[in-house]
């Protein structure tokens, strides 16, 4: 019998080719599937920007220079949205 990969003749009851590694006969089952995880980091980084943007929010309403807090705060939300929106557009 011949490879069917490679050409080499190889005994008749051989399972594959010795030099190439190529079945020959096709497989009697289909793999499996696998399924993919959801990764939870993205997810723990958005609650915690969020979070984060909530505390400074809360912490420029008592502070002297409320300013730095607060743009801190919005930057801290836009980089949730950033996250949430890569995430979203990554599945597609």
């Amino acid at each position: 019998m011949q490879c069917r990969r490679c050409g080499t003749e190889i005994a008749d009851k051989a399972i594959i080719c010795y030099r190439c590694g190529t079945a020959t006969t096709d497989p009697v089952r289909r793999a499996a599937p696998i399924q993919r995880r959801r990764p939870i980091l993205p997810l723990a980084v958005i609650v915690a920007l969020v979070l984060l943007a909530l505390v400074l929010g809360q912490m420029s309403r008592t502070a002297a220079d409320p300013e730095m807090l607060q743009v801190l705060a919005g930057l801290s939300a836009g980089g949730a949205l950033a996250v949430l929106l890569l995430r979203m557009f990554r599945r597609r």
